[in-house]
């Protein structure tokens, strides 16, 4: 068993909404607590209305995505930019002295090749005893359900996509 002062791993994985929005409530969480946050968003341009927020309480942001479109449709100079500038990224955040590591898409960025896959599995399988790590995304590598000590997969029963209402400003779907 675990030491209860020892860090954690969660993955929030699936198909269904809430994995970034459990991710970043957590972050909430934790910098109500007083807790170093650190948030690194794989593929993501880091506008999401949560972020701002999120900073102004004290976390820090990395946003891995600056080009505009899908990654796996950009061309591979695009996609190289983005692998290069995550790695970066994911170097600063395994380096800030932070409670809390939120990974979020860090199964697509694995998925994708979009991030040194050593690099991932060390910010997570060697992390700081007293630090949270959290990963989501939609389909996570076998090594990180593995390493999972919290697991949570997102089913969709029903979404309002389906019935072609789009996505609101502030309730992003």
């Amino acid at each position: 068993m675990k030491d209860t002062d020892s860090g954690l791993v969660h993955l929030y994985w699936g198909k269904g909404k809430g994995k970034t929005t459990a991710a970043m409530g957590l972050a909430l969480r934790a910098l109500g607590h007083g807790r170093r946050v650190t948030i690194l968003q794989f593929l993501k341009d880091g506008t999401s209305g949560e972020i701002a927020s999120l900073i102004r309480l004290g976390a820090v942001v990395y946003a891995g995505k600056p080009e505009p479109g899908f990654a796996s449709c950009l061309p591979e100079s695009a996609q190289s930019r983005i692998r290069e500038r995550q790695n970066r990224l994911l170097h600063r955040a395994v380096e800030s002295d932070c409670q809390l590591l939120i990974l979020d898409e860090a199964c697509a960025a694995d998925q994708l090749n979009l991030v040194d896959r050593e690099l991932l599995k060390e910010a997570v399988l060697k992390k700081p005893e007293d630090r949270e790590v959290v990963l989501t995304g939609m389909n996570p590598a076998g090594w990180m359900t593995e390493a999972a000590d919290y697991c949570t997969e997102m089913h969709c029963c029903r979404h309002p996509y389906q019935r072609g209402i789009r996505a609101r400003e502030g309730i992003e779907l």
